[in-house]
């Protein structure tokens, strides 16, 4: 049984005269007799009955009239959505994220993706740096934003976001009133840190910025999350450097005072496989360098890079 057969037989269900059918199907009636021969061999049942006055359905080919359609609705379906997955207008997306992208343009982004993508489903993941590059090697992930430019060599990254590290002090803290603080004034302080088995980059860089500045950190907290880092401080348990974007999470008791000029920006990472045949995957890089760009623009990012 071939599509062929069931689009025949369909025409000439409505028909009921093989010289119409034969017309709208823009074939001898030979070849359409031929076909519903095929079929009628193939399903193992009468469909027609006919005799030089008239063709009518049988009680079968009744039966078969409304299946025969969903087939040729299904395939067509089909079809449609293979060419849409094709053209990136359908299918899925796999994204990775870090928590602090919550607050550095990602939600805005994906609305704006998803408007011009609506068949399109996207599924996101929060995951640390290391995980998605993990699961991104092993295709559980189609993109990915994270903290580090250590990647694997198949692997291609731009930067996303750019911003400076903030000091986020208790509110009740001596220090909470500065207008900008000096690193030094931090001395005796104890910290809360992004946990180095998480994110070995940011942990490396928040200590570099310290140990530049002449302060030597005491780390007493290191947790998994940039939000239950500024949880622990809003309890009173020590100070931390954070991105500067974590000042919009919403969270009370605690301040954000900027540091003085000089100090390392947080950085973000769009991550992506260089090879990959994903043209869902291809469209979204599309609308993350433009909204890289504007942003950029507007002076709340650095300027996006490329790199191999």
């Amino acid at each position: 049984m071939e599509f062929r057969h069931l689009r025949y037989f369909l025409v000439l269900a409505e028909e009921l005269h093989f010289g119409r059918a034969a017309r709208r199907l823009s074939i001898s009636q030979p070849p359409l007799s031929l076909n519903i021969q095929q079929l009628e061999a193939s399903v193992g049942a009468r469909l027609f009955t006919r005799n030089s006055k008239e063709v009518r359905l049988t009680a079968a080919g009744k039966a078969f009239v409304p299946r025969a359609r969903a087939v040729l609705e299904q395939a067509g379906e089909a079809a449609r959505h293979a060419r849409d997955v094709e053209q990136g207008l359908a299918g899925r997306l796999h994204i990775g994220f870090v928590g602090a992208m919550l607050y550095r343009g990602l939600p805005q982004m994906l609305r704006k993706f998803q408007a011009q993508h609506p068949l399109l489903r996207v599924v996101l993941k929060e995951l640390n740096s290391q995980d998605q590059l993990v699961e991104l090697a092993h295709d559980q992930l189609d993109v990915g934003f994270v903290h580090s430019t250590r990647l694997p060599a198949e692997m291609q990254h731009q930067l996303f976001a750019s911003e400076p590290f903030v000091c986020c002090l208790p509110a009740d803290h001596p220090l909470a009133r500065k207008r900008s603080l000096p690193l030094q004034l931090l001395q005796g302080e104890s910290f809360v840190m992004f946990a180095r088995s998480v994110s070995p980059d940011y942990y490396e860089r928040i200590l570099a910025i310290c140990t530049d500045a002449g302060l030597y950190p005491e780390v007493r907290h290191e947790v998994r999350h940039w939000l239950s880092v500024v949880s622990l401080v809003s309890q009173g348990l020590g100070v931390a450097l954070v991105p500067a974007a974590l000042r919009h999470s919403a969270l009370g008791g605690v301040v954000f005072v900027p540091l003085d000029a000089g100090v390392a920006h947080s950085q973000s990472y769009c991550i992506w496989k260089t090879t990959h045949d994903n043209a869902a995957l291809t469209a979204f890089l599309a609308v993350m360098q433009i909204e890289a760009a504007r942003q950029a623009k507007n002076g709340k990012l650095a300027l996006p890079k490329t790199s191999a």
